[in-house]
C-alpha cells in the first residue's frame, strides 16, 4: 500500500513464562505468554487506527511493538518502508524522533519531582537538541498546541499542580515537541474523568488534522473508537478478529465478538430495547490459548469441531472488510 505510514506483517511477541525451581525439575517444557500472535495491518498516513478489544488481548503489547520499545519474536514492522523489526537500538534512536507515546495514566508518566518544561523539553535533549533558545520555542510551541495557554502559566508547575487533563495535555505536549509522525495513544483518557474525556480526544482529532499525524489508538471503547478513528482492527487473545473503516465495523459487525462488544457500549436512552449481551466468562489464558479459533469458548455462534480444531485466516470479505471466522466463506 502506498500510502501506508505503517504495516505489520505476521508480528508475534511471545513471553517465557518465569517458572518456580521446583515446577522447573519436574517439568522442562518452557512455556510462554503468546501476547501477540501473527497479526498484520496497515496504518495509513494521516489517519486514526483504533485498536480495540478486552484487557488482555494484546493491544498495548501491539503498540510497545511498533515503537520498538520491546523487540518482536517473529515478523516485522515497517515504517516508512523501512524494516525496523529488529534494527540496533543506536539506529533507533534517530528513529525515534518519529515515534512518539501516550501513555494512558498521567499520575504514572510524568515525573513529579520535574517542571512542565522540563518534562516537555526532555525529548529534545535526549535528541541533541540543547540551544536554550530552541528548546524553549519548541516546548512553549508544544503547550500552546495543547491549549495550555498561556503557556508561561504553566512551565513552571509541578504535575500535582494541574488537574487530570492538564496533565494528560502535557503527555501530549511531550510526545508532540520532536515533530513526530506516528504517536501510539494508550488509551488516553481512561484515567480521566468523564467530563474532560471529550476535551482530550478533541485535542487529538484537532493535532491531527492540523500537522497530518498518524495515530494507533489502543481502546477497549468502541464508541470512543468511532468518535474520533477512521479505521479499526478488533483483538482477541493476540489475534485480529475484525478489520475495516470503523463505521463499517460497528454499525454492521460480522465477527461474533465485534457484535458483543457493540451491544455492550451504552446508549445513553433508557427506553431503548437492547439485545443480550452474548458472550460470557473470562478471556482464557494467554499462556495456553485455545485451538482453533481463540474465540470458540465464549463463542454464540459455535458452529462445531471446524472452530475446535481449524484457526480461521483473516480474510477479504469486501470493500475494506475482513474478518476471521468460520461463518464465512472463502476470499472475494
Amino acid at each position: 500500500m502506498a500510502d501506508a505510514l505503517v504495516e505489520v506483517e505476521n508480528l508475534k511477541k511471545l513471553f517465557p513464562v518465569r517458572m518456580g525451581f521446583f515446577r522447573t525439575l519436574v517439568s522442562r517444557k518452557q512455556l510462554f505468554v503468546h501476547a501477540v500472535d501473527g497479526i498484520s495491518f496497515k496504518v495509513k498516513k494521516s489517519e486514526i487506527f483504533a485498536l480495540a478489544g478486552e484487557s488482555g488481548s494484546g493491544k498495548t503489547t501491539t503498540g510497545r511493538l511498533l515503537l520498538r520499545l520491546i523487540q518482536p519474536t517473529e515478523g516485522k514492522i515497517i515504517f516508512e518502508g523501512r524494516d525496523i523489526s529488529f534494527i540496533p537500538e543506536r539506529e533507533m534512536k534517530s528513529l525515534r524522533r518519529k515515534l512518539q507515546v501516550v501513555f494512558q495514566d498521567p499520575y504514572e508518566s510524568l515525573n513529579p519531582r520535574m517542571i512542565v518544561e522540563t518534562i516537555v523539553a526532555e525529548p529534545l535533549r535526549v535528541q541533541g537538541v540543547h540551544n536554550p533558545k530552541e528548546v524553549s520555542e519548541k516546548v512553549v510551541r508544544a503547550l500552546e498546541n495543547v491549549e495550555l495557554i498561556p503557556a508561561d502559566e504553566f512551565l513552571f508547575r509541578y504535575p500535582h499542580e494541574l488537574s487530570g487533563g492538564q496533565r494528560q495535555r502535557v503527555a501530549v505536549a511531550r510526545a508532540l515537541v520532536l515533530d513526530p509522525e506516528f504517536i501510539v495513544a494508550d488509551e488516553p483518557v481512561s484515567m480521566l474523568d468523564v467530563s474532560i474525556r471529550a476535551e482530550i480526544l478533541n485535542l487529538m482529532v484537532n493535532l491531527q488534522e492540523k500537522f497530518s499525524t498518524t495515530f494507533l489508538y489502543i481502546t477497549h471503547d468502541l464508541a470512543l473508537a468511532r468518535h474520533i478513528c477512521n479505521s479499526i482492527a478488533v483483538m482477541y487473545l493476540g489475534k485480529i478478529m475484525e478489520m475495516g473503516t470503523v463505521d463499517e465495523v460497528i454499525l454492521e459487525p460480522l465477527h461474533p465478538y465485534t457484535r458483543a462488544l457493540v451491544v455492550a457500549v451504552p446508549v445513553p436512552d433508557p427506553t431503548m430495547a437492547r439485545s443480550e449481551v452474548v458472550i460470557k466468562g473470562e478471556i482464557p489464558s494467554p499462556v495456553n490459548p485455545p485451538s482453533g479459533c481463540r474465540f470458540h469458548t465464549r463463542c454464540p455462534s459455535y458452529i462445531g469441531d471446524i472452530c475446535r480444531t481449524k484457526e480461521p485466516s483473516l480474510i477479504h470479505v469486501g470493500g475494506t472488510r475482513f474478518v476471521a471466522c468460520h461463518l464465512y466463506g472463502k476470499e472475494k
